[in-house]
């Protein structure tokens, strides 16, 4: 019996998909539940596993990107299982398969990822594919040994077009400030080793921004809010995004109802977005409904940048380095731990006046942190 294995559907607005990787050769031998394939859509990864035991034929290599039902592949249930699963140990007069020897394809690098991919026109799941149809097209080689040519992925071309829109749809303008951030340097230091202790994670910087930025949308609701065609939408929930870079691209988990939780369960939230970022894990559902979102290039040392926005959405923090710096206290100059701040906003719906008023909160909070600390 085949078993096809199918790209299924991961949400109405995705289409295709993109071989990712292949975790089986071509003519291995699987067992029932293990991981099969990984693909990627421009907005997740979805990991496919195998169905039955069975053993494996790769219809259409790692690297190309397919119509959403495409019939990638089948599991022969009739071949007997090799513990083995390498076609190297199965004699040429073996009855593995109806439909005869196939070549081993290496699971790690079958086809290069830089290597121009030929079309491939939509098919439905129970067409067959052959694959000599889906093989890609001849190398074009390069002109020259100093550059090379290869497709964009699914999700850096949604990253592309979603930046593209936001400075075409919108009036983006940037407002700077700038917080001292040694209170709660100091703050972290005294509790960490208890907060580490009663939460299982350490009190990051992240938390205590994700909390003043609460209070800052509570007291300035334009941020909060979006514009839809001619209405004006104003959110009364506190969903907050937070930027996180992976190798694939950035990503923006979204932490649900932030004004109801304390430090300790913002930043658990934090790290498993973090460890299903790092696992190409992250969810559709993870993604939406962000209200407001927070950038934080500092941590590859950004001293300031001007972030855009995260659409539909009409605001965006983007924090930095933080950085000794002398700043005048009192009538005297000292040194202290300063981060600049940088707001971006939609100025359709956003005034100056309340761009400044939000940052001002926000720094207000964030110089005296011990406000943020209830139930942390």
């Amino acid at each position: 019996m085949l078993i096809d294995v199918i790209v299924p559907a991961s949400g109405e607005s995705i289409l295709t998909a993109n071989i990712a990787r292949w975790h089986k050769g071509s003519g291995d031998s699987v067992r029932r539940g293990e991981l099969l394939v990984t693909l990627e859509t421009d907005k997740i990864s979805n990991e496919l596993e195998a169905a039955s035991d069975g053993r494996l034929e790769i219809l259409i290599a790692e690297g190309q990107e397919v119509p959403i039902g495409t019939v990638i592949g089948r599991l022969d249930t009739s071949a007997a299982f090799s513990p083995i699963g390498s076609t190297s140990e199965i004699s040429p007069t073996s009855e593995i398969s109806p439909i005869g020897p196939i070549s081993p394809i290496s699971p790690i690098s079958p086809i290069s990822p830089i290597s121009p991919i030929s079309p491939i026109s939509p098919t439905s799941p129970t067409s067959p594919i052959s694959p000599i149809e889906a093989a890609p097209g001849p190398v074009a080689a390069p002109m020259d040994s100093r550059s090379t040519r290869r497709k964009m992925s699914p999700l850096r071309r949604k990253i592309a077009t979603q930046l593209v829109n936001a400075q075409q749809t919108a009036a983006i303008l940037t407002t700077f400030n700038e917080v001292d951030m040694a209170a709660i340097i100091a703050l972290r230091q005294q509790i960490q080793e208890s907060f580490t202790g009663k939460h299982g994670v350490k009190l990051g910087f992240m938390a205590f921004f994700v909390k003043a930025v609460v209070l800052a949308l509570k007291q300035v609701p334009a941020l909060n809010a979006r514009i839809d065609g001619s209405d004006v939408v104003e959110n009364h929930f506190y969903d907050i995004g937070v930027a996180i870079s992976t190798d694939r691209g950035l990503v923006v988990p979204v932490l649900r109802d932030c004004e109801q939780k304390s430090l300790g369960r913002i930043e658990q939230d934090i790290a498993g977005y973090a460890a299903k970022a790092r696992d190409a894990k992250i969810s559709l559902e993870d993604l939406q409904g962000g209200v407001f979102t927070l950038s934080n290039g500092g941590v590859f040392g950004s001293l300031l940048s001007t972030p855009i926005l995260n659409p539909p959405q009409s605001g965006i923090l983007g924090m930095h380095a933080i950085q000794q710096r002398p700043v005048a206290r009192e009538g005297r100059i000292v040194i202290r731990p300063m981060m600049y701040l940088a707001l971006s906003y939609d100025h359709r719906l956003v005034d100056g006046r309340e761009a400044v008023t939000f940052l001002n909160h926000l720094k207000t909070s964030l110089e005296t942190p011990i406000g943020l600390m209830l139930d942390a």
